[in-house]
């Protein structure tokens, strides 16, 4: 960037005419005072608003490409399908488990079925030994039973009330493994399915499709790029600004385009952001500028440059940059001879230099 920075510079609007208006002849030329306006000179591309890239999200191969560069695009479209026949084989083994899981969870299943079998058994045995021992209680309370009668009646009361409390627990363990296990075999089927649903490839906002890196029938891995897409509507300008320059840029400053599209017009826009991180390669710094009127077309990527505007001067002297020697010198017509002058120069531009000192309007220039 450094071979085309220009600190300061003439708005080349104000001063198209000043060829026409300040020649002697078709030799010479003399110095004229013009209103000057200084900019700081950046270099740029025109880039779609929102622009981002679209990943793919799984393995395979693209079975279908449904979009074509330029198409507009609305939120949730789909863009491309990926198919897999290992993570569709790997869906359909989960869904299985996961109905498996389901119908063993159900009274009629196998497992819950005989748990719940024991348990009633249990639960009946132990009503019965229950009574009993109630029963022999009373007996024994009234001295009409022995000890010995009365102690093998405790103990089956005992043995039927300890097997009904594990025949619950199992039951109850059962119950809850079955549950356990639909869960995750729901789980990891919601996952296998949420896998299936990455084939789909969807936008995230409306827009329009710039650019798509691959076509139908390549391979892709997940996080290959897929596609460029940005707003369709709107395109600003993203800007290298030199960071000797950098602190004379404000947001809301005026900027004037010049676009390698459109070699004959001039675009105005204004600067919207300054991000404070310098670029190491080219030491510049982004600013991004949003042009005040719409373009003719939505062309992005496209080459720009681009006076940013600084201040203004309603009069100062100026002369072709094409006269300009070598060491910020001018040929000076002095009667019948040339004479060679240093000038202190201000602005330019790739046409004209400010003149700060040196030559006044009357000196006359020689063109070489």
């Amino acid at each position: 960037m450094k071979s085309l920075r220009i600190a300061t510079s003439l708005c080349v609007c104000a001063l198209a005419v000043f060829s026409a208006s300040c020649k002697k002849n078709a030799d010479t030329a003399r110095p004229e005072y013009r209103a000057l306006t200084e900019t700081v000179y950046a270099s740029g591309t025109l880039t779609p608003r929102g622009e981002y890239k679209v990943y793919a999200l799984a393995d395979g191969i693209i079975t279908r490409r449904l979009v074509d560069e330029g198409a507009e695009v609305k939120t949730g479209d789909i863009l491309f399908r990926i198919d897999n026949d290992e993570q569709a084989a790997r869906m359909n083994a989960a869904r299985d488990v996961f109905r498996t899981a389901q119908s063993n969870y159900t009274a009629t299943s196998p497992a819950l079925a005989e748990a719940e079998s024991g348990l009633r058994s249990a639960q009946s045995k132990f009503a019965t030994d229950s009574m009993q021992f109630s029963r022999v209680s009373d007996l024994f309370t009234a001295k009409a039973m022995t000890q010995a009668d009365f102690d093998r009646a405790k103990l089956a009361f005992q043995v039927s009330q300890n097997d009904f409390a594990a025949a619950k627990q199992r039951y109850e363990r059962t119950k809850r493994q079955l549950f356990v296990e639909m869960q995750n075999a729901e789980s990891q089927y919601k996952v296998s399915a949420k896998q299936e649903s990455n084939a789909f490839v969807k936008t995230l906002t409306d827009g329009m499709i710039y650019e798509l890196y691959k076509q139908q029938g390549e391979a892709v891995r997940r996080n290959d790029p897929l596609a460029l897409i940005g707003s369709g509507n709107e395109v600003y300008i993203k800007l290298s600004v030199d960071e000797l320059d950098i602190r004379k840029i404000q947001v809301g400053q005026e900027v004037l385009v010049k676009i390698d599209l459109y070699p004959d017009s001039v675009f105005k826009a204004k600067i919207e952001k300054i991000y404070p991180m310098l670029t190491k390669q080219d030491q510049s710094f982004r600013v991004d500028a949003r042009f005040v009127e719409a373009l003719p077309a939505r062309f992005v990527g496209v080459t720009a440059e681009a006076n940013i505007i600084i201040s203004r001067k309603e009069k100062a002297l100026v002369i072709p940059k094409a006269l300009l020697l070598k060491g910020d010198s001018v040929l000076v017509k002095n009667g019948n001879s040339e004479q060679k002058v240093k000038i202190r120069k201000g602005a330019e531009t790739f046409d004209f230099v400010e003149v700060l000192g040196g030559l006044d309007g009357t000196a006359e220039l020689v063109k070489r």
